[in-house]
This record gives structure tokens, sequence and C-alpha cells, in this order.
């Protein structure tokens, strides 16, 4: 896959509406999710995987998991070139959560769908926020200023 270079303050914010943003943020709570599932380091690599594959995000390094003994679950993360994605589990409260940065946008990732499937989650909770909001004028003003970012 390809290498991205680092961006600039002006080219990596993306429009939204009148203003800029740094990025949108997926914050995503699965509950009633069974246990074992829960705490199976596979299963929770192999959904982070399948997000990472069909958004076509870029994973810098080595993903980092850590499995905790029983009755705990599982916590991951990778660093993105787009920046984070992070899943924690509470196999005690049937819970798994997800949260990913993207410091552009792009398409939403059918995270109820694939969490009711791989998880077999009974409810899932998904709230997009955008994230770092910039006016526009201020924005092209320091850009035009010369001013560092």
């Amino acid at each position: 896959m390809e290498e991205r270079s680092p961006t600039t303050f002006t080219t990596s914010f993306a429009e939204s509406g009148r203003d800029l943003i740094a990025g949108c943020e997926w914050i995503v709570d699965a509950t009633g999710c069974p246990s074992e599932l829960l705490r199976s380091l596979e299963t929770l690599q192999t959904v982070c995987d399948r997000a990472i594959r069909e958004l076509r995000l870029q994973v810098v390094g080595i993903p980092q998991w850590r499995q905790f003994p029983e009755p705990g679950g599982v916590t991951g993360l990778f660093l993105l070139s787009e920046s984070h994605l992070a899943c924690h589990t509470w196999p005690e409260h049937g819970i798994a959560t997800f949260n990913l940065f993207c410091c552009h946008r792009r398409r939403e990732w059918p995270w109820k769908n694939r969490l009711k499937e791989m998880l077999s989650a009974s409810s899932v909770a998904v709230q997009m926020v955008e994230r770092g909001h910039v006016i526009r004028s201020l924005a092209t003003a320091a850009s035009a200023s010369g001013e560092p970012q």
C-alpha cells in the first residue's frame, strides 16, 4: 500500500459546511455480546483487521494487544497513518467498545451490521463526531500569513 507523506494544516483539514474539521471520530458501543467472543483475542483481531481492510486504512507498525486474565477481556490498539483504531472488551458485562479516528473524511463502516454478525451484539450504538472545528476564515488567514501551523 502507498505511503502517505505528512500533510499541512490547510491540506489535512476537510470542509464541513463553512468550517474546516481536523477529522472524524467514530465512537462505537456494542452490547449484549457473548462473553466467550469478548475474551477471544482472535475474534477481536479479526473484527479490527476487517474494518482496516474494508476502509483501506494504513497500519503503521505492529498492532498492540493485551488479553487480560479472566474475567477480563481484550484491548487492542492500531496506530494508523490516518490516526488510530482502539478496541476494549468487558466480557463480564457483554460490552465491546471501538474508537476510530481518521484525519480526513471517509465512508462510514457498517459498524452495526458487522458487530452484530461478528460479535453477536444485541445492540450497537454508533456516534460520529467531527473533531477540531476551525472557522474557514481563520484557517485561511493563518495560511496566508505564513504562520506556523
